[in-house]
């Protein structure tokens, strides 16, 4: 018999379902010493790991697993995460904010407020060019979320290839600089690894046009004073920030008050419970058979 321990905030969520449909073979515990599985968040399980003696196994609650994967922490275990469950959310984030921003909806919004009428002049998206860093499960959603509103798609990943035909082109990470020049609407939706560490900085970022740069992916991505740079000399317009390098977001971090800086408190793609808990319960199945569990984590790569 398998002994399972939740390690999150939403331990209570979790614990409710597991009362309500329990996982034959599995038995819950709260001693860190006889768990050899964990459904976990892993910023919060991440400076317990060595508490966990008998681990084998921890099924993050998070698609970003990042919190697990550097090298001075234990890795003689299986970790898996989520994915397939957030392009969505993504997609409404990303294409939402980009027609609100070209429609000018907070200017007519804090108009509203003095009884002011000004219109703007604005241009559809249809036939903008949306770059997007990664074309994951999140990344090709979007794509074609996008597509559909008529963008064109220049997807960028290692290899510079992909098979999601909603990219009119798929660009390897060596020919950045002509991908961003490109961009009109840059996404990036990166996990973060030691070759994504400020992939954005003041050189990649000084090949775009005035784009609108969204980071969906990890915080690592974006160099903060290239960023800041980039959108001094115009080269991004605005940027749309839901994660950083430290999270929550520093008191007096130059970001907070920036005019040209949107940020938002890591809410772009919640995990929610019910489809953390799907994905759990068939990995567990899984486990029980010996079979190859979905999701899985290399280390070395670190997604």
């Amino acid at each position: 018999m398998h002994k399972l321990m939740i390690v999150s905030r939403q331990q209570q969520a979790y614990e409710a379902m597991l009362a309500d449909q329990p996982l034959p073979g599995i038995t819950l515990t709260q001693q860190p010493d006889e768990a050899t599985i964990l459904l976990a968040d892993p910023p919060k399980v991440a400076p317990r790991l060595e508490q966990f003696p008998a681990l084998e196994w921890i099924q993050s609650t998070f698609a970003g697993i990042d919190a697990l994967t550097p090298p001075h922490l234990r890795q003689d275990y299986t970790l898996t995460n989520i994915r397939d469950c957030f392009g969505q959310l993504i997609s409404e984030y990303v294409l939402g904010l980009t027609i609100a921003h070209q429609r000018h909806f907070t200017t007519y919004q804090t108009q509203q407020h003095t009884n002011h009428w000004q219109p703007y002049p604005y241009h559809t998206i249809a036939s903008q060019t949306m770059v997007i860093l990664g074309t994951g499960s999140i990344g090709s959603h979007l794509a074609r979320s996008a597509k559909a509103l008529g963008l064109n798609i220049i997807g960028v990943n290692r290899s510079g290839q992909a098979q999601e035909p909603a990219f009119s082109a798929i660009v390897p990470l060596a020919k950045l600089h002509e991908a961003l020049a490109q961009a009109d609407v840059l996404v990036s939706t990166l996990p973060a690894t030691s070759a994504t560490d400020d992939l954005l900085n003041a050189s990649s970022l000084s090949s775009c046009r005035h784009a609108l740069l969204f980071n969906v992916g990890r915080g690592n991505a974006i160099c903060e004073t290239g960023l800041l740079h980039a959108l001094e000399s115009g080269a991004i317009e605005h940027a749309f920030l839901d994660v950083f390098k430290q999270e929550p977001l520093p008191n007096g971090h130059p970001f907070w008050p920036h005019p040209k800086i949107t940020v938002t408190p890591h809410i772009a793609a919640e995990s929610f419970p019910h489809q953390v808990m799907a994905i759990f319960r068939d990995n567990v199945q899984r486990w029980l058979k010996r079979q190859p569990l979905r999701y899985a984590i290399n280390f070395q790569r670190g997604y």
